[in-house]
């Protein structure tokens, strides 16, 4: 008996050892990080040359796998259920962090429990955007035009449950107006619309429609952040012209839970450095966005704090996803 206790007791000390020598030597094999979107998208705009650089620092490759489906639930279910070694991780977002349990009866993991936050990448505020023959030019003007036209200004948006839909919903309720919500699948197709010239409005991300925007294609009236952005510095915020509404998309990284404190720790102490650079911040500026890179407990208060805000403009509205 006290031969058998002396055998566990030393398979538990070289398991700890070699466990701490893993940690040590973090990472010794290359680094998967989960895209649950199909390429293309805005993740990739902010996360893809990001991975590069913390591949460099990390001197491991990042392999960047997008795996699309389900609004990102396929790929945020791969990483909840993936090994906590620090080898897998999921570059997380609204639809996988944020609203999944706020829309849905059922999600195949939990936003909480089943992951472990590392860093919040960047903050890209939504912009409010109008065809060009779209008479009013700022938000006051829209308001008036919609008070005296109730109904017939038609809103797009990327969907039911989006991020732009949810400003809307809340800019409606804050002034008063009623307009006509057109739920698209996806900001692309939204923005196709407009400038067809079938829609009138869209919120949505910034990165969505810059190259229209600077063509000239479309006009803004106002940008949902606390600030302006260096990108359109001429575009005044909602705040300041009366109405308050801060409204954005997020890109940050999560890992399986239960992974390793000195995983994280190393990992989020990589990403802070680099989004503290020159030069990523002026790429970050120049795509519409705000860099972040926050700690772990930073991060978790931040999206509880998106869920308080936006928890209750989804049950009030009683709003469904499509």
């Amino acid at each position: 008996m006290k031969f058998n206790r002396i055998f566990v007791s030393a398979l538990l000390a070289l398991a700890g050892a070699t466990q701490a020598f893993a940690q040590a030597n973090y990472p010794s094999k290359p680094i998967l990080w989960i895209i649950p979107y199909a390429p293309g998208g805005g993740t990739d705009v902010i996360a893809r040359p990001l991975s590069i650089k913390v591949g460099q620092a990390l001197n491991q490759t990042i392999v960047y796998d997008n795996r699309g489906g389900a609004g990102g639930f396929l790929g945020a279910e791969f990483v909840s259920r993936a090994a906590p070694d620090g080898y897998t991780f999921l570059v997380a977002a609204g639809n996988t962090h944020i609203f999944p349990t706020l829309l849905y009866d059922k999600v195949p993991f939990d936003p909480v429990k089943d992951f472990s936050p590392i860093t919040n990448f960047a903050i890209i505020p939504n912009v409010l955007v109008a065809y060009p023959a779209f008479a009013p030019n700022n938000l006051k003007e829209v308001v008036a035009y919609a008070k005296a036209n109730p109904g017939k200004i038609n809103w797009a948006s990327s969907g039911n449950g989006a991020g732009g839909h949810l400003g809307l919903v809340l800019f409606a309720k804050n002034t008063g107006i009623q307009v006509v919500h057109v739920p698209f699948k996806g900001a692309g197709p939204a923005t196709s619309a407009m400038l067809a010239g079938q829609t009138d409005l869209l919120l949505a991300n910034t990165g969505v429609f810059l190259a229209q925007i600077r063509a000239g294609k479309l006009k803004v009236l106002g940008v949902a952040a606390s600030k302006r952005l260096e990108v359109m510095p001429d575009v005044p915020t909602f705040n300041e012209q009366g109405f308050p509404l801060e409204s954005a998309s997020f890109y940050g990284l999560m890992a399986p839970a239960k992974t390793a404190q000195p995983i994280i720790t190393k990992m989020h102490d990589e990403i802070a450095k680099i989004l503290k650079t020159p030069d990523e911040i002026k790429r970050l500026a120049d795509n519409g966005a705000f860099p972040v890179g926050d700690t772990p407990a930073q991060f978790a208060a931040w999206l509880k704090k998106e869920v308080d805000t936006w928890g209750p403009v989804i049950r009030d509205n009683n709003i469904k996803p499509d």
